[in-house]
């Protein structure tokens, strides 16, 4: 499973053709002069925005855009009556120093929930922990700096098994660590019960069926639904 999670964030060739085509990350959108990411959602009302930051997982490689994980959340939220449309800010193949660069970007827009789903292609390449959890470090104070009462929720991933169980140990210890001494919420292994399972997964043997994104939904969405309904707000009473 953990070498499932550790190899799932690349992609590149005809596997990435459905996803990125009218999913635009919102880096490629920033390099075409579009000052908006688009919304999975449409916005309907007073809404706020919840963006997933994170890599092809989140971008939802060699799926249709309606069957990457972030627009079936949407679904879920819509379907709780919750007031949020989804931002899907996921990048192929990106590190954690990646995504740390886009952060500045993220932020030309409004963002009252974060989810963070980075660090797995650092754990693919072996890099150092400490460097790992600084940029997700960063990445957090710079969102909190900025948007003092935006709500951060951090997705658990895993590194290969054959770094061996010292890194893959520090790696796993690294999310945890993060989510505590930030105060922010940790959401699950996103492939838990995906990962290594040949019918959940596309031909690469990595990245999730529709069917997988949709066991990643619901691996999800008990932990962000909480998180959301916290932090929506309160309804208008009518005068």
């Amino acid at each position: 499973m953990a070498a499932m999670a550790g190899a799932a964030c690349g992609g590149t060739g005809a596997d990435q053709t459905k996803s990125d085509s009218s999913n635009v990350p919102i880096a490629e959108q920033s390099a075409a002069g579009n000052d908006s990411a688009r919304p999975v959602g449409a916005a309907r009302g007073r809404r706020g925005t919840v963006v997933f930051l994170g890599t092809s997982l989140t971008a939802g490689l060699g799926l249709e855009p309606e069957e990457a994980f972030p627009a079936l959340l949407q679904e879920r939220i819509d379907s709780a009556g919750l007031p949020f449309s989804v931002v899907n800010a996921g990048l192929s193949g990106e590190t954690s120093a990646g995504a740390l660069r886009r952060t500045d970007w993220l932020l030309r827009q409004s963002i009252d929930v974060l989810v963070i789903e980075t660090g797995a292609n650092d754990g693919l390449r072996g890099l150092n922990v400490d460097s790992t959890k600084a940029n997700i470090q960063a990445i957090i104070s710079r969102v909190l700096g900025a948007r003092p009462s935006a709500r951060i929720a951090l997705v658990q991933m895993e590194a290969p098994p054959n770094l061996g169980t010292g890194y893959t140990s520090r790696f796993r210890a690294m999310f945890p660590d993060l989510a505590r001494e930030n105060d922010i919420t940790l959401l699950p292994f996103l492939l838990d019960g995906i990962a290594g399972e040949r019918g959940l997964n596309q031909n690469d043997g990595i990245h999730p069926t529709a069917e997988g994104a949709r066991r990643v939904t619901d691996n999800l969405w008990p932990a962000l639904e909480r998180e959301l309904r916290a932090a929506a707000p309160p309804p208008t009473t009518e005068p």
